[in-house]
C-alpha cells in the first residue's frame, strides 16, 4: 500500500511526555485536592475547549479546500492534543485511589500527603511535601510518593536517619519534622 494512504496515528502510549509511569501494579495515590484539579481540568476540555475547536474545524472545513486552510489543519491538530490529554486524564482518573493526608494530622511519622523536613549528611535542610505522580510539582517543593527520597522517607519518624541512594553514592537523611494539612484544607 502506498504510504501517503497509510492512517497518521499518535503514539500508542497515551501517557503524556514527562510524566512518570505508574509502577508495575502500582496504585495512583493522590490527594483529594488533586483529583478535583485533574477532574476539573477533564471536565473543561469535554464542555468547553473541545467544543469551540469542533466548531472552529467544521467552520473551516466548510471553506473548501483544506490542504493550505491554517485553521483546518492547526484545529485537528489541537483537537488530537485535546483528545490525548482527555484518553490521559480518563485513565488516570479511573485508577486514582484518594488518599486523604489529614487523617494523619498529629502523627510524627512519614505517610502520602506529609509536608516532611530533613536535613541532609551535608547540612542542609530541606522541606518537601509527598504528593501523587500527577500533581506533584517540584517548584513548590512537592514531590512524587514514587520518587527516591520521598520512597526514603516514608513510614519514617521525627529523628529517624534514613538511607537515600543517588548515583553519587548513599546519603543520610534525618527527619526534622513532619506536619499534615488539618481537614477540608485545601
Amino acid at each position: 500500500m502506498n504510504k501517503a494512504f497509510t492512517k497518521e496515528t499518535d503514539s500508542d502510549e497515551d501517557d503524556e511526555p514527562g510524566l512518570p509511569p505508574l509502577p508495575a501494579g502500582g496504585k495512583n495515590y493522590i490527594t483529594p485536592q488533586g483529583y478535583a484539579r485533574l477532574r476539573a481540568e477533564l471536565l473543561d476540555l469535554m464542555d468547553n475547549e473541545r467544543p469551540k475547536v469542533v466548531e472552529i474545524v467544521h467552520w473551516a472545513a466548510s471553506n473548501g479546500d483544506r490542504s493550505e486552510n491554517g485553521d483546518y489543519l492547526y484545529g485537528k491538530k489541537r483537537l488530537r492534543e485535546i483528545d490525548r490529554r482527555i484518553r490521559f486524564l480518563t485513565k488516570r482518573l479511573e485508577i486514582a485511589e484518594v488518599v486523604e493526608p489529614s487523617v494523619h494530622a498529629g502523627s510524627d511519622q512519614v505517610y502520602f500527603g506529609a509536608t516532611v523536613t530533613y536535613m541532609d549528611d551535608q547540612g542542609q535542610s530541606r522541606t518537601v511535601t509527598i504528593m501523587g505522580i500527577d500533581e506533584a510539582d517540584s517548584n513548590q517543593g512537592q514531590v512524587s510518593w514514587i520518587a527516591p527520597v520521598a520512597r526514603a522517607l516514608l513510614k519514617a519518624r521525627v529523628g529517624d536517619e534514613v538511607q537515600l541512594p543517588t548515583p553519587s553514592g548513599l546519603r543520610t537523611l534525618e527527619v526534622l519534622d513532619v506536619e499534615y494539612p488539618s481537614a477540608g484544607r485545601d
